[in-house]
């Protein structure tokens, strides 16, 4: 069994700096848990002090049911994957992948067996006596997972994995990795800044920002169901629309309005509004791209902007505009080419909008 308990794990520096806050997280066995945010919101640091890289400074780590806060790194089973590959360049890629069970003093047919049984799974039967200038990236991001799995460890870390490659190939890895994890049936911890990669591979996201969690869920409820104001502005692209608009009751009917709209909202969420105090309060709304497009019936909020930027992306377009003192951006999939400098009618889904806290930029309707 490979669960992790992190409990109120801290890593403050010795300027006093907290880099990693109170940081309290259980990770099922066999679970593929991603760890996304921007730079510098503590996932790597977090993720080194499960490898035992970083010092814990407070708090407590389980493996496996086994406090490991003291224990080496390489006492705690498990492997880590970087984002440079960290391979040997005087070694084969056999050499590469077979070092670590060398140092432990795994017999020979043994070692011969994981490393072809890891060669075949990643497609690198082909390259085995290469040295790691022969490859290419995505050859070598391989070798490097080929040299975590032939340890059969509990648990796989990888830290940026794919941030080395370019486009097609970063897509194509992460299919690979996905893949990897099912057929290993191990517990994967990955780091990443990219919300497509969280978002395509994960069984539960972390988000992180300024050393502490935001929200932990699944990617679908991240997405639908973002805990705050920086988890519905990071999650999503484009991202999210926000608009201060004060919160207003008349005739049983509730509305959001400012100086460029007067729009009502459903009774659901005006309830729900009403029963948190907000009448005539100000509150930020947020709405996503994809809400507003060119349906004008099952979206009954319209608005009439001036398109100032339009990005083509082959079977969408992003629609920017501006609708009195606002601005929106749109993303749009059906229909002609939108282009700027034009007037043009479009519709807000006002089940899916959002509302958020000024204050607390807590989301109002699920907190």
């Amino acid at each position: 069994m490979a669960e992790l308990s992190l409990k109120n794990i801290y890593k403050i520096y010795e300027n006093g700096f907290e880099a990693v806050k109170d940081f309290n997280l259980e990770i099922k066995d066999k679970e593929f848990i991603v760890f996304v945010g921007p730079s510098g919101c503590g996932k790597s640091t977090t993720l080194r002090m499960v490898a035992g890289l970083e010092e814990i400074s407070k708090g407590e780590l389980y493996i496996g049911g086994e406090k490991v806060n003291n224990v080496e790194a390489k006492n705690r089973d498990i492997a880590m994957v970087f984002q440079n590959y960290a391979l040997y360049p005087q070694m084969t890629v056999k050499e590469n992948m077979s070092y670590a069970l060398k140092l432990a003093k795994t017999p020979k047919d043994e070692i011969d067996r994981k490393v072809d049984e890891a060669a075949k799974i990643l497609g690198l039967g082909d390259l085995l006596d290469r040295k790691p200038k022969e490859l290419s990236g995505g050859q070598r991001q391989r070798v490097a997972l080929g040299r975590a799995i032939v340890r059969n460890p509990k648990v796989f870390l990888m830290d940026e994995p794919l941030s080395n490659l370019d486009a097609k190939l970063r897509v194509q890895t992460r299919a690979e990795i996905a893949k990897l994890h099912e057929r290993l049936q191990t517990t994967f911890i990955y780091v990443t800044h990219d919300q497509t990669e969280a978002m395509t591979m994960a069984d539960r996201i972390v988000i992180m920002n300024k050393g502490e969690i935001q929200q932990v869920d699944t990617p679908e409820n991240v997405y639908k169901y973002p805990k705050n104001l920086f988890v519905a502005g990071f999650i999503g692209s484009p991202q999210m629309n926000f608009i201060i608009a004060n919160f207003t009751k008349e005739n049983d009917k509730y509305y959001v309005t400012n100086d460029s709209f007067n729009w009502q909202i459903p009774d659901e969420h005006g309830q729900k509004l009403e029963e948190k105090g907000y009448i005539g309060k100000q509150i930020l709304i947020g709405m996503r791209p994809e809400h507003i497009n060119r349906d004008n019936e099952n979206n009954p909020l319209k608005v009439n902007g001036e398109v100032y930027f339009t990005e083509m992306l082959g079977s969408e377009q992003y629609v920017y505009m501006y609708f009195g003192k606002e601005k929106l951006i749109a993303k749009i999939t059906n229909g002609e080419f939108i282009p700027k400098n034009t007037k043009v009618d479009l519709y807000i889904n006002s089940d899916k909008m959002h509302y958020f806290d000024i204050e607390t930029e807590e989301n109002i309707m699920f907190n």
